[in-house]
């Protein structure tokens, strides 16, 4: 699994550090909403899933919780996110929050070694719906899910559910 974080020590605003100015908002933030989400979604090309996962756009959404943001939401990864209606982004917003609401309650998603700063590893691997079930059957509809690769990233979605 990869591990990310870095300590800046600065006397400016932290905002304002060159490794920091260019962050989207958090996904907690009232400033991610579904109207900054389809606005900045226009001219827009990518895959919706790399877009989400894209830190200049929103922090904090890795690909597993993409993947099973995406599926909350209804939406194929594989879709250009210039495609998304406002609905479709509101719903998106929404599977995102809820999404890691529900893993941070859970402690993370433990997929090897990683512990919390509890020390206990996190839990919320046991409610995954789509990520690392390719071939499995769909917990809504019964089709068997799909892996590809978007980005260089395991990708895992249900053709039927997510359009």
């Amino acid at each position: 699994s990869r591990r990310f974080g870095a300590l800046l020590w600065t006397a400016e605003p932290p905002e304002r550090h060159s490794l920091l100015q260019a962050l989207g908002p958090e996904p907690f933030d009232a400033t991610f909403s579904s109207i900054y989400l389809y606005q900045r979604a226009q001219g827009h090309t990518s895959a919706v899933k790399t877009f989400i996962m894209d830190n200049r756009i929103v922090v904090g959404v890795g690909n597993i919780y993409a993947n099973e943001a995406l599926f909350a939401a209804g939406i194929s990864p594989l879709r250009p996110v210039d495609r998304l209606t406002e609905a479709e982004c509101d719903r998106l917003v929404v599977a995102i929050r809820e999404i890691l609401t529900e893993a941070i309650r859970q402690g993370g998603t433990t997929l090897r070694d990683f512990i919390g700063g509890d020390g206990e590893p996190g839990y919320f691997q046991q409610s995954l719906r789509v990520y690392g079930r390719h071939g499995l059957p769909c917990a809504a509809c019964g089709q068997p899910i799909h892996r590809c690769r978007i980005g260089q990233r395991a990708t895992y979605h249900c053709p039927r559910c997510q359009s």
